[in-house]
């Protein structure tokens, strides 16, 4: 049978290369691509404002008059936006806007023995950076997804990169979609010199406290290596999806979603794993015919040639098995029973729930959020929320009387550990009135 996957067979089969292959997506860097992006980064961090002047004209071909996009450029980029856009764009910030303003976290205090209260509160950080995409493919919806939670979560300061375009500006629906969701400011940079930018600061370009977006392997690089110096999202790489199959929906459907996923960039990795009762040959055979007719055909069978995958399981369980260990970023439960596999699931970015739950619907209006952690470190990272614009502050309110019940054995470890000023801070209280 032809097939436009680089791999078919069995979960239970698959060889130490083909496990490989589908497992280990999450590839260390080019040395390349290190080596140039640890140059810019020195660069911009000694020259600031002119290194990225410099690399606007190296790297976009532009001379940038100011690094800062003016608000009214934003605005006029708005009301030139296809009303239809904008309206499905307004949607999409509001559902945005109340899912992650659901998810807040709220204050929590516990008293842990008599008179002991400990406490954590969720504080919005200061000033956030989101980078959006420009280059191959411009995506506003990824400036709602980065923006929103932000403003929702209480940021007082978010600004916006994007690379220029030939104009010298971002692509015009960044600069719509900017205006839309809320941000403070928005500059006319990309890459790697944008990513430092935002983590050392310069003249033009303030320094924030955590930088949020999807971006090429420059920008993925750069957000690996600034880590140290300011918080980052969820390391991110090409778009994921592995598809649970049990025959219940058409094999047409499943090949659409498929093929949604796999049209994003030639290195996106698209699974189906198929229980019994699903028809490998009918999914071939859908999956062919939409591929001959899509206008990104050509980009979606490299894809799958070279990290698509076939897989039939012999169950439920060795299917869950197999999605713990691969760690999708999207997940889609195309099963009869969906919400009963659910509690199992582990390590997906986000699952979808039946084959009308479409990821597609996700990517854009459902209100979750489309920036996740991608080449198998679901299995430790989240996918962005407010969360992601909040850092924990805990507190702690001791009584006098509770003060005295706890000075001996905290002296006790005091003194195993070593330290005597800690043992007599504490045994200072162990005559308090009760």
């Amino acid at each position: 049978m032809n097939t436009p996957f680089a791999i078919m067979g069995t979960v239970a089969r698959l060889s130490p290369d083909e496990r490989s292959t589908l497992v280990e997506r999450g590839v260390a860097a080019d040395p390349a691509v290190r080596q140039r992006v640890t140059e810019i980064l020195a660069r911009v961090r000694q020259d600031g404002d002119a290194a990225l002047r410099a690399l606007a004209r190296a790297l976009d071909g532009v001379d940038l008059e100011a690094l800062e996009v003016p608000r009214a450029t934003w605005d006029r980029a708005l009301d030139a936006l296809d009303p239809v856009v904008t309206r499905s764009l307004e949607r999409a910030r509001d559902n945005v806007a109340r899912a992650h303003a659901a998810w807040r976290p709220a204050p929590i205090e516990v008293e842990t023995e008599p008179g002991v209260m400990v406490g954590r509160r969720a504080d919005p950080l200061r000033r956030v950076g989101v980078y959006a995409p420009g280059g191959r493919a411009v995506y506003p919806s990824s400036v709602l997804m980065g923006v929103v939670p932000a403003r929702v979560a209480g940021v007082s300061d978010v600004i916006l990169c994007s690379p220029p375009q030939p104009d010298g500006l971002p692509a015009p629906a960044v600069l719509a979609a900017a205006s839309l969701a809320g941000a403070d400011r928005v500059f006319a940079l990309g890459g790697a010199g944008a990513v430092a930018a935002m983590a050392y600061g310069t003249a033009s370009v303030p320094r924030v406290d955590r930088i949020v977006g999807p971006g090429n392997a420059y920008v993925a690089e750069a957000k690996a290596q600034v880590a140290s110096v300011v918080a980052i999202d969820a390391p991110a790489g090409p778009s994921e999806l592995l598809v649970l199959w049990d025959g219940s929906a058409p094999a047409e459907g499943i090949a659409r979603e498929m093929l949604a996923q796999a049209e994003h960039d030639p290195d996106a990795a698209v699974v189906a794993v198929l229980l019994p009762g699903a028809s490998p040959d009918a999914l071939v055979q859908a999956l062919t015919v939409q591929l001959a007719a899509a206008p990104r055909g050509a980009i979606a069978r490299q894809a799958l040639g070279e990290r698509g995958a076939l897989l039939a399981a012999r169950d439920a369980v060795e299917g869950l098995a197999f999605i713990a260990e691969w760690a999708p970023e999207h997940l889609l439960l195309a099963v009869k029973d969906p919400d009963a596999l659910l509690p199992d699931v582990r390590n997906a970015g986000t699952i979808f729930l039946g084959v009308s739950s479409s990821v597609a619907f996700g990517d854009y209006v459902t209100g979750a959020n489309h920036v996740l952690p991608t080449g198998g470190t679901a299995r430790s990272y989240s996918g962005l929320s407010t969360l992601d614009f909040m850092r924990w502050t805990t507190y702690q309110r001791i009584a006098p009387a509770a003060a005295a019940r706890l000075a001996e054995p905290t002296a006790v470890l005091a003194l195993a550990e070593g330290l005597p000023a800690h043992a007599a801070a504490a045994a200072a209280w162990a005559e308090a009135s009760p």
